[in-house]
């Protein structure tokens, strides 16, 4: 689908006073070319209702509209971005939708209909925040495709035993597949970032964790690596340690670091089963 003739971004930055603010994370990506690569990242979007995250001057909102989805969620907290990205919607029609809301604070599986995707470029200081609340639900969504610093799609993506694997690692790639799609340098933000971006594409898997067993992740990571110079038997001694290792079959010197995710998926069921 093709949105009708609209003014240039840098305009529409400059109408509403859409300076970035460093207090909400914001950069905005205005290179078509590159907006055009994350949307076509995102697979097929046919007849898929898109949620997008801080969609700023509407860079990206106006390229998922160009796509086949069959409609635009865009959730904005920055009262300024709002009112651009409710001017576009004027413009384009009904498969554009604006909530002024903090999307900490959604349920954004109860917003659109399934087939739901989320596609944005996610505010920084809110980014890894926000990605584990959805992991929690991520049975709701088809696909998410979101953009972060390159660190943090870094220990996203990370595998065991390098220096990125850590928390975040674990509790992403138990519940998605992970694919680091692109790299995106500083130049291309206004204003530049001092830190390389980052495209991921996560992919729910088909078995979901029950919110029961989510939770006992959580804490079992948090306690793995809390402390990730010390060895598990000492990190999971609060959540029984030594036994906990033992029912696993895992050597109680080894490191969260070294474990797989499928380890991990052992010691959080069992850590589920004794309470």
């Amino acid at each position: 689908m093709t949105t009708p003739a609209l003014p240039p971004l840098r305009e529409v930055i400059a109408r509403h006073g859409l300076g970035a603010k460093r207090s909400l994370g914001q950069h905005f990506l205005l290179d078509g070319n590159l907006i055009g690569r994350i949307v076509r990242s995102a697979g097929s979007l046919a007849g898929r209702h898109v949620i997008e995250v801080g969609p700023g001057p509407g860079g990206l909102t106006r390229m998922l509209l160009d796509s086949d989805a069959a409609d635009v969620t865009a959730i904005e907290i920055d009262p300024r971005a709002v009112g651009a990205i409710t001017e576009l919607a004027g413009q384009v029609g009904e498969r554009l939708r604006v909530i002024a809301a903090d999307a900490l604070a959604l349920d954004l599986a109860t917003l659109v209909p399934a087939p739901r995707q989320i596609v944005a470029n996610l505010p920084y200081n809110v980014a890894t925040p926000l990605l584990i609340g959805w992991l929690r639900q991520a049975a709701a969504f088809e696909r998410m495709t979101l953009m972060f610093q390159l660190e943090v799609a870094e220990r996203i993506c990370a595998a065991p035993s390098t220096p990125a694997y850590g928390r975040l690692s674990v509790l992403v790639q138990w519940v998605c597949e992970t694919e680091l799609a692109l790299r995106i340098p500083p130049a291309a933000f206004v204003p530049p970032p001092k830190v390389f971006s980052a495209v991921v594409g996560l992919m729910p898997r088909a078995v979901q964790p029950a919110p029961a067993l989510f939770a006992a992740m959580e804490r079992l990571t948090a306690a793995a690596f809390g402390q990730r110079r010390k060895m598990l038997r000492g990190s999971l001694k609060p959540l029984g340690g030594e036994a906990l290792l033992a029912a696993a079959g895992i050597a109680g010197e080894r490191r969260a670091e070294t474990l797989s995710v499928a380890e991990f998926d052992t010691l959080a069921r069992l850590l589920l089963a004794g309470g």
